[in-house]
């Protein structure tokens, strides 16, 4: 096992992975800018680096001053999160040439997967079906209208790179485009670094559901079942659970096999996850694949009885993987809550502020993984997602109340979440709307 890891992120997911390092008795290291100094994450490991301005170009995203930390501070492993560095291929370059486990995919799995139109290009040759859309990125904003007229409006604009949301743009007609390109050639180069852009149609209505997969580096390669992610707001997921309300049997199994299919066709290892869209004949087509820790693990978690985290730990050490595909069963229902620093009544602007109080709920069934404390200062040049409220039952109605009741019971005070007003909201109309497959919906 490692000697040391560096968690090279910050907010909940830092946290997530300090407690698993802490409960596999191995000490951890957290980096920070300067908003971050009394962040939780830095409190809660056993040691701290500053890394840089606030801006994450000039600390979060700065490979070279990562890389740093690590060695100075003796660390033999890396994990990245999500976001951020988590699904760059030159990172994960950057440890091995150091001599350093970076806890993921690959470099080269990464580069075949992490980039959507690469992981086309594999799914293709894997026998994967597809969305309709190019399997190359698209240089000039002249092809792109070209391709948009082929594919037939409406269609998506995706970052190659990244995920999140960030990078995409809905276009509905051809004199829309443009502008689109513009802004997500340019959120993509913020977020990732990388500009790069392409098409995909876009499907009116479609459920999104993933695959989580695990493989070793012996050759074991499983499923651990799927999330439903179809509740979202500017596509970013808002609302996930597991298993899928419209999942059957068979539907789970095909979809299982082809991620798995998918993933031995890239040679990859650690955790990883395969999106797909699935519309109302439960006819699943691959969208992408994310090659790191998801932010919804933990309903997979919930109802797998699996930590995905110290998984995680324990394949980029050397182990196999502990368990065969006949293994993995799914015990109950759990639905995941994202909590964000966001004004509901002002068209979800980012609402930055120093936390003055806030009840945490608890009770049978429920889980709050979150980065934030009374008194903790919540900048404004990150992600707004302060954590997530997850609700385990024997079955979907009671994972559902147990998730309403924890709704109601969660306050905060100090600046507006998404929380009470926005998401009980949701969690009802979550429930009023899934009756049946052909039931599609997004979140107000």
């Amino acid at each position: 096992m490692f000697r040391k890891i560096l968690i090279a992120n910050r907010g909940e997911i830092a946290v997530r992975i300090i407690r698993a390092c802490r409960e596999m008795g191995m000490p951890s290291t957290a980096v920070y800018s300067v908003a971050d100094r009394a962040a939780l994450h830095v409190r809660l490991a056993d040691e701290a680096y500053p890394i840089g301005a606030t801006a994450s170009r000039d600390s979060y995203l700065r490979i070279d001053k990562l890389i740093d930390v690590a060695r100075r501070a003796g660390c033999d492993a890396v994990h990245p999160g999500y976001g951020f560095l988590a699904e760059n291929p030159a990172f994960a370059q950057a440890c091995a040439e150091n001599k350093i486990t970076f806890i993921g995919p690959s470099p080269q799995a990464m580069e075949s997967l992490g980039s959507k139109t690469a992981a086309r290009q594999l799914a293709a040759r894997a026998g994967v079906p597809m969305v309709p859309g190019v399997k190359n990125p698209i240089e000039r904003v002249e092809d792109a209208q070209r391709i948009a007229r082929e594919l037939g409006y409406p269609v998506l604009i995706k970052a190659v790179a990244g995920g999140g949301g960030k990078g995409m743009r809905l276009v509905g007609k051809q004199d829309e485009l443009p502008a689109a390109w513009r802004d997500a050639s340019s959120e993509a180069l913020h977020a990732f670094g990388d500009a790069r852009v392409y098409l995909e149609r876009y499907l009116e209505r479609p459920r999104h559901i993933e695959i989580q997969i695990f493989g070793d580096a012996y050759g074991h390669m499983v499923h651990l079942g799927e999330r439903e992610c179809s509740v979202q707001r500017r596509h970013q997921k808002v609302i996930e659970e597991s298993p899928s309300p419209v999942a059957t049997p068979e539907l789970r199994r095909a979809m299982g096999e082809a991620a798995v299919r998918l993933a031995r066709e890239a040679g990859y290892t650690n955790a990883g996850t395969v999106e797909f869209l699935v519309d109302a004949a439960r006819n699943f087509y691959f969208l992408e694949v994310n090659t790191r820790l998801q932010v919804e693990h933990p309903v997979t978690e919930m109802v797998t009885g699996l930590d995905l985290v110290k998984l995680q730990i324990r394949i980029a050490a050397g182990e196999a993987l502990p368990f065969a595909q006949e293994d993995v069963t799914l015990s109950g229902h759990a639905i995941e809550c994202r909590l964000y620093a966001e004004d509901p009544d002002n068209n979800f602007f980012p609402s930055p502020g120093t936390i003055l109080s806030r009840n945490i709920p608890t009770g049978p069934g429920i889980r709050l993984d979150e980065g934030v404390y009374e008194g903790f200062t919540v900048p404004t040049e990150y992600d707004p997602l302060l954590g997530k409220l997850i609700a385990w039952g024997r079955d979907r109605a009671e994972s559902i109340a147990r998730l309403q009741r924890a709704l109601a019971e969660y306050s905060i005070t100090g600046l507006s979440v998404t929380r009470s007003s926005d998401s009980l909201f949701q969690a009802k109309y979550f429930s009023r709307s899934l009756g049946s497959p052909e039931s599609t919906w997004k979140a107000k």
